[in-house]
């Protein structure tokens, strides 16, 4: 992994103090090992581009140049170019989600749409409730507001929400700022939320008077299962955040907020703050790229080949990680959560799993007050089905010695 340089700083102190609460993204600190050659990587849950035609994208280019040069080329509107909007409220009313282009605003993909809502909402000490554990990049995103974030816990149907309720009913109405879930093939968890738990989050909701930020990035990848509605669909005062990353191109940096009307201009104020408007040349060519069908091809083909490497890294975990070990089964997105005995902290471990070439993200990047020490979430998104079931068993080979240790301690009737 490497030895950290001390770097002298000679303007520390005079940075603000929001900061100091602002923690580096354990996949981007990954990343260089992550990517060397000999490195099987479970940890960065990164779409495979490979399999999106390079003429498709090629040719929405050069149409977007020929077609649009005079708009593409030049600064945009903020709210971002009325043809890609139409085209999101087409893929969200796909979806059950009623809406028009004046509710959407064109992002920098999800992650500058929940630093926006984050820089609307929160002021220091603020409240927000997430799922336990939650997406470390919503983590970043909210933390440089300062707020305190209480995670509510998960199972296999999703958000408890009778915790939630519990945590809503102590905080009292508008307690909270906002609740932010991840419903559809969770980040980190890859659960889904149930159907009558989305009902009841969205009755939550209205009760408490605590806006619900639904961030949907992996609902078009559904494995097996039938269709959840959103809970912008249940609730048109849901906050919806939508991106173009894990069906197409996280390379364009494209994403939407659907939001209600006194929410959007909150937001689009913030945006024009944070970069004026987005990349007209980007839209225009996603413009162009969803304008036909072939991309709902890419799309089917995407999701068979995900739903063979989720099937691979969960025979590979059943056959190799003994019953002591629990992990979830998505029926779709990106990620696998396993949970290991109590006693064994899989951080300290990711160095010599990177020395025998395989690469995770230890779980307690996923929570703000360090739980999920014995955890990880692995990606089955990017590795081909070989190199799956050879980076699960050099996984398992790091964690075995720590697990015969635990089989002793129980046969001896010790607590771990």
């Amino acid at each position: 992994m490497g030895t950290a340089r001390v770097v002298f700083d000679r303007w520390d102190g005079t940075y603000a103090e929001r900061m100091a609460s602002v923690r580096s993204s354990a996949v981007r600190d990954l990343f260089g090992a992550a990517t060397r050659p000999d490195v099987i990587s479970f940890a960065g849950g990164m779409p495979d581009v490979s399999k999106v035609p390079g003429d498709a994208v090629a040719r929405a280019a050069r149409e977007a140049v020929r077609d649009h040069a005079a708009t593409a080329l030049q600064y945009g509107s903020s709210e971002g170019r009325p043809g890609l909007r139409r085209i999101f409220v087409e893929l969200m009313a796909e979806s059950g989600i009623r809406s028009k282009p004046d509710d959407v605003i064109v992002t920098a993909g999800a992650q500058q749409a929940l630093d926006l809502v984050a820089k609307v909402f929160l002021d220091p000490g603020d409240v927000v409730i997430t799922e336990g554990p939650t997406y470390l990049g919503a983590l970043q995103a909210f933390s440089a507001y300062q707020p305190r974030i209480v995670c509510v816990p998960m199972d296999a149907a999703g958000m408890r929400v009778d915790a939630l309720e519990e945590e809503l009913e102590r905080l009292g109405p508008r307690g909270a700022k906002f609740i932010y879930t991840i419903p559809n093939f969770q980040n980190p968890a890859g659960v889904t939320l149930s159907p009558e738990r989305r009902r009841r989050l969205v009755e939550l909701s209205r009760r408490y008077e605590v806006p619900v930020v639904e961030d949907d990035p992996y609902g078009r990848l559904r494995f097996e299962g039938g269709h959840c509605k959103p809970l912008k669909a249940l609730d048109e005062d849901v906050i919806y955040l939508g991106t173009l990353s894990k069906i197409f191109a996280p390379g364009l940096r494209l994403g939407w907020v659907c939001a209600p009307r006194p929410i959007l201009q909150k937001l689009l104020l913030a945006k024009q703050a944070a970069d004026l408007c987005g990349s007209e040349f980007s839209q225009a060519v996603a413009e162009r790229y969803f304008a036909g069908s072939r991309w709902r091809r890419v799309l089917a083909s995407l999701t068979e080949a995900y739903a063979q490497r989720r099937d691979t890294m969960l025979s590979a975990l059943a056959e190799h990680l003994p019953p002591e070990v629990a992990y979830t089964r998505p029926q779709g997105g990106f990620f696998v959560w396993v949970e290991l005995p109590s006693f064994i902290d899989t951080k300290p471990l990711l160095a010599e799993a990177v020395e025998r070439g395989v690469a995770y993200v230890p779980g307690d990047a996923f929570y703000p007050d360090g739980r999920g020490r014995n955890c990880m979430r692995l990606a089955f998104c990017y590795a081909e089905p070989e190199d799956i079931r050879e980076g699960v068993r050099r996984l398992a080979e790091v964690f075995e010695d720590r697990l015969e240790l635990y089989r002793a301690f129980q046969e001896a009737g010790c607590q771990v």
